[in-house]
């Protein structure tokens, strides 16, 4: 059984982080879910994943849904229970890849190999 069955995947959009940070926060306050992460798409809009029992999750995107929403800055809110997949592990490859990123270290890495394979030039000796 995987970890993802019998547990609800819950997600909030917002226009902007501080809509973002107050869905989830209300969503945190009201039930035993855990904010897991959160993306950033383009032009603002920011979702945040939610994770828990079912009944919980739904009970916190509720909540977040409404503290974004009286804000103004919803978008789209959603709660999938007891989804086909392991989300857990999909969410945790996405948080991964984005911290890679953001760190510069794929980046990094590949800089410091390509300059360690390139063939060093050697320049010829000025003559005086």
């Amino acid at each position: 059984m995987t970890e993802g069955n019998g547990q609800a995947l819950g997600m909030i959009e917002t226009m902007g982080l501080v809509a973002l940070i107050a869905a989830a926060d209300a969503a945190a306050k009201t039930a035993d879910v855990k904010v897991h992460t959160y993306e950033k798409a383009d032009a603002g809009i920011m979702t945040v994943y939610i994770y828990g029992d079912i009944s919980s999750v739904q009970e916190a995107v509720r909540a977040g849904m409404e503290t974004a929403k009286a804000l103004g800055k919803l978008l789209h809110y959603s709660v999938i229970p007891r989804p086909a997949f392991d989300f857990t592990e999909w969410i945790q490859k996405k948080t991964a890849v984005k911290g890679a990123a953001a760190s510069g270290a794929p980046a990094a890495t590949a800089k410091a190999a390509s300059a360690a394979a390139a063939p060093k030039s050697v320049k010829p000796a000025q003559e005086s």
